[in-house]
């Protein structure tokens, strides 16, 4: 894992009413070099707000360079991109999707990653897509996610990462080295007391670098794990350090999705209820809205955001980045926004809750289970894990 860096400034931000306004005005002031990179680039109203100010940037002068997954993006593909690059973006397509059906590996291996760097001097981490935080004809209230502001050293890693990754992408497209040095180089200068570290996924060097994080985080846990995960799957060593940290006295709570947009997942998540319930860890599924945040926060101290669900999809195949944050100020913000958002928007299960549930509605989850275990091991990611 990334070692950790002071002197950062990094801010909370909560939902894209927070995180859309903070990287538009960001982007707005940009004078010199643009990263951006996302996994869904939506064409409603927040979509086309960022891509004007991507447009607007560009025009004034500013290297704009927007790298966006072939999947989570195939309508910006056919949609945005071309505007875009009529303004003077440059875009890329990370693994452009050109087939609708197709069982082959590397079709799974996305790029889940939420990040903006602007003029090397502020980044933007986390798990908010570029998309509007209400569905048309979902929840009335927004989807329930977060992301964070950086300034300081921590730049220095997380602008490293992109470059590093459009040069990759560049290659692989177009079959060119492109040297493409840095316009705007990171700005390293201490402007807080923050310990961070910018952790990342990919398939080479840092398989586990983000797994890795939380599972040090909860076997050295002394009081409490609070866990926010859109799409929870854990596999066995995960499930296990969970139930270590329970069975040795930690407070475990989980809060997961009530509401999904992909229910094959939520109810494969259900079927492990009974295992977790059994050992007192606490469930909360969060009914107010479409749960989407990555989050974490361990004994009021440690604190992670980011793209990376706990799921076979997120820890073994994309590629996703988080940030690890020391901090107890942080991580008591985050901390209180997850104990609000289970007490306001959430429902806790109990042990009896689940053996009252219909036959056919565990017998659904059983299923879904087997199914997304099935996926996994035709991938060929299962053997192990």
């Amino acid at each position: 894992m990334s070692a950790f860096i002071g002197g950062n400034q990094i801010t909370l931000l909560e939902n894209g009413a927070a995180y859309f306004p903070a990287l538009e005005r960001a982007i707005d002031a940009a004078q010199c070099e643009i990263f951006l990179e996302t996994y869904i680039f939506e064409n409603d109203a927040t979509g086309r707000a960022i891509a004007a100010a991507l447009g607007r940037a560009a025009r004034r002068g500013v290297a704009v360079r927007v790298l966006v997954d072939g999947f989570g993006g195939r309508s910006f593909v056919r949609e945005q991109m071309a505007a875009l690059g009529d303004d003077g973006v440059a875009v890329m397509i990370y693994r452009r999707e050109l087939r609708v059906f197709s069982l082959r590996r590397h079709r799974l291996r996305r790029m889940h990653r939420k990040l903006a760097v602007v003029d090397g001097a502020v980044a933007f981490v986390g798990g908010i897509n570029i998309i509007d935080d209400l569905y048309p004809e979902g929840p009335v209230n927004p989807r329930f996610d977060y992301a964070v502001r950086i300034e300081g050293p921590l730049l220095g890693p997380i602008l490293q990462s992109m470059h590093h990754l459009w040069r990759l992408v560049t290659w692989a497209s177009m079959r060119r080295r492109d040297p493409l040095p840095l316009l705007a180089p990171a700005r390293m200068e201490p402007v807080g007391e923050v310990r961070a570290a910018f952790v990342i996924r990919d398939n080479l060097r840092h398989r586990r670098d983000i797994e890795d994080a939380y599972l040090a985080a909860v076997a050295t846990a002394r009081r409490e794990v609070v866990i926010a995960c859109a799409y929870f799957f854990p596999g066995r060593r995960f499930r296990q350090a969970l139930i270590d940290a329970a069975d040795r006295g930690v407070r475990v709570i989980l809060l997961l999705q009530g509401l999904s947009d992909h229910p094959m997942q939520s109810y494969a998540t259900r079927a492990l209820y009974p295992f977790f319930l059994e050992h007192d860890i606490r469930l909360f599924e969060y009914h107010q809205s479409y749960l989407h945040a990555k989050v974490a926060v361990v004994d009021g101290m440690w604190a992670t955001v980011g793209s990376s669900n706990i799921d076979p999809f997120s820890l073994l195949m994309a590629r996703e980045a988080n940030v690890v944050i020391e901090d107890r100020v942080f991580a008591g913000q985050l901390r209180e926004g997850l104990r609000r958002a289970c007490t306001v928007g959430a429902k806790e299960l109990r042990r009896k809750d689940w053996h009252r549930l219909p036959r056919l509605r565990r017998a659904a989850s059983w299923l879904a289970y087997q199914l997304v275990r099935l996926a996994i091991g035709v991938a060929g990611y299962g053997r192990k894990h």
